[in-house]
């Protein structure tokens, strides 16, 4: 089936009278690559763009690649990975394969980003595909590999450019996320719901994304006005009080880079996010949701704060893959982020566990431990790392993020003379 024409989805006047469930697979896939350009990337003509995707993508990268020519791209550039080329690498490569990575392709990327090339990703790997290989090989294979990618991530954490991740279904992820159907139906039932969760099932999707950034945007402006010095997080094994940055600023949804552009780097979204001061975390906290990191399922998640530091750590699976992302260096030990997402989103009334941080984190209020964003400090994207450092901002080669909240999570502001006043109950905005 030919997908529906570009200006009928930017023109709701000249949109087909037909419902969501009325389109077929082609249009409602050219319709989020539409968004992924317009509303993620919000591409710019004579801008270069670099992909990153998985073979099972390539229908939706070629929609997304003509989308992108439409918007004017001078050059489209899909890097693509492969599970079993990465298999093959654990199962035959030397030893010495594993602290080795080609930086000549990281710098080019860093180049890449540093000429103002947009950058889209698109996730959706087997979250479980290194499950069974050695933990030792896969931490020291991610440490190589962003020791080698830190100059062109850096660009990311410091929104120097526009860039947006989204995601594809892909045969074993929809296995993961759908266990009691055959992949025949799992692959289309996973495709479904990432629709849904992307916030394209009405009329004109880019109009309702506009709408949805700005009821965000009034959230993050109460969030910045209140000034708050900590957050204090109750709930089932959690009791946890996480202290924020110097000059934190709180953001959510879209926004612009230090190149001009506006962008919303992830679809979906549903949070508000700031910078937590990396040695004022203490307390208990229990993961509410499963970590799939790397190819590593990690659940049951606890951990325990103090002074900003996790001193203990344990989890039901992938206990040995935890430690040694917590040990990756000083900072994969104290936290980047912090997140409220309230418990009625889209995402977490699905019911579904997607596997998948992209979608699982913007179900649940949730913490990252690694690098912080730069722009989550005013004028932090043109601070140096001493001073970022200083307002408390946590410096790593990681940044992973993990669920704590849920329908029976309730969160405090903490205000400087320290009272405490509710922000969140059984996951809900008071």
């Amino acid at each position: 089936m030919t997908p529906i024409a570009e200006e009928a989805l930017v023109n709701p006047a000249s949109m087909p009278k037909r419902s969501f469930d009325e389109l077929t697979f082609n249009e409602k896939l050219d319709r989020l690559a539409l968004v992924a350009v317009r509303v993620g990337l919000n591409l710019q003509p004579g801008q270069e763009l670099v992909i990153t995707a998985g073979l099972d993508h390539v229908p939706f990268v070629r929609r997304i690649t003509e989308h992108a020519y439409k918007a004017g791209a001078l050059a489209v550039t899909t890097l693509y990975s492969d599970d079993e080329t990465v298999l093959a690498r654990y199962h035959h490569a030397p030893d010495a394969s594993f602290d080795s990575t080609p930086k000549w392709l990281a710098n080019g990327i860093a180049t890449a980003y540093a000429t103002n090339s947009a950058r889209l990703g698109i996730a959706g790997i087997n979250p479980a595909l290194l499950k069974d290989e050695d933990p030792s090989k896969v931490s020291r294979a991610n440490i190589a590999a962003s020791k080698a990618m830190k100059p062109a991530m850096e660009l990311i954490t410091r929104h120097a450019i526009n860039w947006s991740i989204l995601a594809g279904a892909t045969p074993a992820w929809a296995k993961l996320v759908f266990p009691d159907l055959p992949e025949a139906a799992a692959i289309p039932a996973l495709w479904e719901a990432i629709f849904r969760a992307s916030r394209i099932t009405g009329d004109d999707p880019v109009a309702d994304w506009k709408t949805h950034g700005r009821n965000i945007a009034k959230r993050v402006d109460v969030l910045n006005e209140k000034r708050y010095a900590a957050l204090h997080f109750k709930g089932p094994g959690t009791n946890l009080t996480v202290g924020l940055a110097d000059d934190h600023m709180w953001a959510g949804g879209g926004g612009t880079g230090s190149n001009g552009i506006f962008c919303n780097a992830n679809i979906p979204t549903e949070e508000c996010f700031t910078t937590p001061h990396k040695d004022r975390v203490d307390g208990v906290v229990s993961a509410s949701k499963p970590l799939s990191h790397q190819g590593t399922l990690i659940e049951d998640i606890q951990c325990r704060f103090e002074k900003g530091r996790i001193v203990e750590a344990t989890a039901s699976a992938g206990e040995d893959a935890l430690r040694k992302l917590i040990a990756v260096d000083e900072g994969a030990s104290h936290l980047g982020e912090v997140a409220l997402v309230p418990h009625g989103s889209p995402i977490a009334q699905s019911g579904l566990l997607f596997w998948n941080t992209l979608f699982d984190e913007n179900a649940a209020s949730h913490i990252a431990l690694g690098q912080a964003y730069a722009t989550c400090i005013r004028q932090g994207e043109y601070m140096d790392d001493a001073t970022l450092a200083g307002k408390g901002a946590n410096s790593s080669l990681i940044h992973v993020d993990w669920m704590i909240g849920s329908g029976e999570m309730d969160v405090d502001g903490v205000l400087a003379d320290g009272d405490e006043e509710p922000l969140m109950r059984k996951g809900e905005w008071v």
